[in-house]
């Protein structure tokens, strides 16, 4: 229910920013919002599940989020959907680390490995599921629905957990909280992701807006460093950048997160705004990336601890590289056939990604250094996440601008193509104007078409040059399963 509410909204933008009354550059703050205010709760976690016990923390998170889940339901302006998918981003925070927290205590040691290969599987459907069904409500319900089904499955969820867990509580401790951390992080990871946004609306530092909030962010995260490195109880433990595995482990899953998450955005939006896609269509062609991830991550979570994981690291980002290039070559008449292709393929790259490079940021720490560091990866990868989205849809329209105004030039009286469309056009029995404005929608067609192949373009030579960073990393061999697959599935 949490992954899918990651992307279930993604093919929904384009129809709640219509209901709204946003450019769907805005309706992009309902994705990037819930990932910011998700990522600020993550290294929460740990001093939460000492303050009020797992068990119970765990059951409140789930209710809390199916409430703020039928508030986003009911919004009625894009500022009350965005503040509810704040609300829903903070309350869903402990809910990943603490399933698999109670997941792992159910278990030997010895099945740990095999009982986190099936969970990584949940988390693998949930974003192939979130565009099918987020497309196929949008269309044939009304979008709040992709909010209202959280409801009923997140009630029967909590019961569930409660009649099993409840027992098993070991209750509340007091423990001291870093207020002055915390209030830190949520300035600077809030005015850096505001920035962001809100960048190109306001032309960057032209506006004093933005460099107002850059001087926020750079100060606070300054102040947030100097604090956290000091502080007896950090919310972040950030000593843990000391050691060269995680520092490198977590720069290469975040990077490759937030490429990957921008393009994942990116795709649906040309889709639908450009190719006439329906949202449930647009789904359709994001739907089949689950299949070699679902068949190959239990392969996976089984050898990564035989095989060394830079290996299999290198394995996922020459695939998506691969992907995107495939991407690279799309042009406004692609059929669905050659939209669907890649995305089958992508399937491969899910299934080596996450578990290999999460067993590199893990190798070498002790079991009780995994929490924070778990809290702390999946911090800064779920920040890029965001951080992607903004700037992919940001340098999508700047890049779509340019080749507009590239392609408006050939459109002259000089040009002789220009001169028989316009002239079929009008036997057609289109007015000037129509004329004109039809040429102007092929024009804009393919100019974002270009600009999206650009930035597919660019993702896939960043993939390759991350395979570098990757074999700087020096994990240790047999770390023991239990403990790479716990990371391999956050």
């Amino acid at each position: 229910m949490n992954v899918l509410d990651s992307s279930i909204a993604n093919v929904s933008i384009p129809a709640i920013a219509g209901d709204m009354g946003v450019s769907p550059a805005q309706g992009t703050w309902v994705i990037t919002s819930f990932g910011v205010a998700n990522a600020i709760a993550v290294p929460l976690t740990g001093w939460l599940t000492q303050r009020f016990g797992p068990v119970r923390l765990f059951v409140a998170s789930v209710i809390l989020f199916v409430i703020a889940s039928w508030l986003c339901g009911l919004a009625p302006t894009i500022e009350s959907l965005i503040f509810f998918r704040v609300v829903q981003g903070l309350v869903a925070g402990p809910m990943i680390p603490l399933s698999q927290t109670l997941l792992l205590a159910s278990y030997p040691p010895a099945m740990a490995g095999t009982a986190m290969a099936m969970w990584a599987m949940t988390t693998l459907v949930a974003p192939v599921m979130g565009p099918l069904l987020g497309g196929w409500i949008t269309d044939n319900i009304s979008w709040p629905w992709i909010f209202y089904i959280n409801v009923p499955v997140g009630l029967l969820a909590a019961a569930m957990a409660w009649s099993i867990y409840r027992t098993r509580d070991p209750g509340p401790r007091r423990v001291p909280l870093d207020s002055v951390g915390l209030g830190l992080l949520v300035l600077w990871v809030g005015a850096l992701q505001i920035m962001i946004d809100k960048g190109k609306e306001l032309d960057w530092f032209a506006s004093g807006q933005i460099v107002l909030l850059a001087v926020v962010a750079v100060v606070g995260f300054a102040f947030f460093l100097a604090w956290e490195l000091t502080e007896h109880h950090p919310i972040v433990n950030l000593r843990l950048f000391a050691r060269r595995n995680f520092t490198l482990g977590t720069a290469a899953l975040a990077l490759a997160y937030g490429l990957f998450f921008g393009n994942v955005v990116l795709l649906p939006l040309w889709l639908q705004q450009y190719m006439g896609y329906t949202a449930t269509w647009a789904g359709l062609a994001m739907a089949p990336v689950g299949i070699f991830a679902i068949l190959l991550s239990p392969v996976v979570g089984k050898n990564v601890s035989r095989v060394d994981p830079r290996k299999l690291a290198t394995v996922a980002f020459v695939v998506f590289a691969l992907v995107l290039w495939m991407r690279s070559q799309f042009n406004a008449q692609s059929t669905f056939a050659t939209v669907l292709l890649p995305t089958l393929v992508q399937g491969v790259a899910m299934a080596f990604f996450f578990i290999p490079l999460q067993a590199i940021v893990f190798s070498g720490l002790t079991p009780d250094q995994l929490p924070a560091a778990s809290g702390l990866s999946n911090f800064v990868r779920i920040t890029a996440g965001a951080m992607g989205t903004s700037i992919f849809t940001t340098l999508w329209e700047d890049r779509a601008i340019l080749h507009h105004a590239q392609l408006a030039e050939q459109v002259n009286p000089g040009s002789v193509a220009a001169t028989q469309a316009f002239a079929q056009l009008g036997a057609a029995g289109l007015s000037p104007e129509q004329a004109a404005a039809t040429v102007n929608r092929l024009v804009d067609q393919q100019a974002y078409t270009m600009a999206a192949t650009d930035l597919f373009h660019l993702s896939a030579v960043l993939f390759l040059a991350m395979i570098a960073v990757v074999w700087l990393t020096r994990p240790r061999r047999a770390a023991g399963v239990g403990a790479a697959d716990a990371g391999g599935a956050h």
